[in-house]
């Protein structure tokens, strides 16, 4: 049923909470079977370069938050929630604007290393979770300055930006005030509804910046518009473009600095133009 509705020409899955590399293989393997195009530009509509723009983008939009406030990622201390492929892509990005990645979690629990995670170490984890599959518990045994669930929670640790790649409301009111208490400036969301509505009126109300996955994930989004021609630079053209509009529609609408309603404000008038363009009243 879900073939009628992907392809190279249609829309692209990605990978998601419980959803790797292997899963995709096995829908990619599925949909061959069923459709004979599978390609466009004889590239595959599910390739690895296009699953890791979505955490790329991420970081793009982080980059412009702080860009406002005059501020860049340079040296920023950054609280990472989630340990899949968009949360090992946001790593990644982060080392390239010279932040430092402190943290991953999954279901056993969380690394944190105090000084960093760089590249090597970086590498390690990654291997951990995709060629091997195991926890990150195992990371352990390869790194003598990592800390395993300590503190014993996540929010605990000091940073100055949380990029949550979470499962579904993650980030509670709770996490908020021990993030805020502990000197984070920002909170990015990397996966769906990662912060509940009681975390984003505490995320307010502390003057914590939130950018809403409404808005941080459209890297898929761009994935889908510029296909096997899409370059960092244009990612990075998009991100900006984006985030203006998002910006701009929350000032125009009293809510200013306010990217969830801006977010919520610029996709409604998007179907709304495309409702009046065929017609519709």
């Amino acid at each position: 049923e879900l073939a009628k509705y992907v392809g190279p020409d249609i829309d692209d899955p990605t990978m998601g909470m419980g959803v790797a590399e292997k899963e995709m293989g096995y829908l990619f393997g599925q949909y061959k079977r069923i459709n004979a195009k599978f390609t466009s530009g004889n590239v595959p509509f599910m390739n690895k370069k296009s699953s890791e723009v979505p955490g790329k983008a991420v970081v793009l939009f982080a980059k412009e938050m702080l860009k406002d406030i005059n501020q860049s990622l340079m040296g920023k201390r950054c609280l990472i929630v989630g340990s899949g492929k968009t949360a090992r892509a946001i790593a990644a990005k982060l080392l390239e604007y010279g932040a430092i990645p402190l943290t991953f979690s999954d279901e056993s629990g969380h690394v944190y290393e105090p000084s960093g995670i760089d590249a090597s170490k970086l590498r390690t984890i990654s291997n951990i979770k995709t060629d091997r599959g195991a926890t990150l518990g195992r990371y352990v045994i390869s790194s003598t300055t990592a800390k395993f669930n300590e503190p014993s929670n996540i929010f605990d640790v000091p940073c100055d930006l949380c990029f949550s790649c979470g499962p579904i409301k993650s980030i509670n009111a709770d996490a908020v005030t021990q993030l805020a208490d502990n000197g984070c400036m920002g909170v990015i969301e990397a996966g769906h509804k990662n912060v509940t509505l009681d975390a984003r009126h505490a995320l307010k109300s502390r003057g914590v910046m939130y950018a809403p996955h409404i808005v941080t994930l459209t890297g898929v989004n761009i994935v889908h518009a510029h296909k096997h021609d899409l370059t960092d630079a244009t990612l990075e053209s998009e991100v900006h473009r984006i985030y203006n509009d998002v910006k701009s529609a929350a000032t125009e609408f009293n809510a200013r600095g306010d990217l969830f309603a801006g977010g919520s404000m610029v996709g409604f008038l998007r179907v709304a133009d495309a409702m009046l363009a065929h017609g519709a009243i």
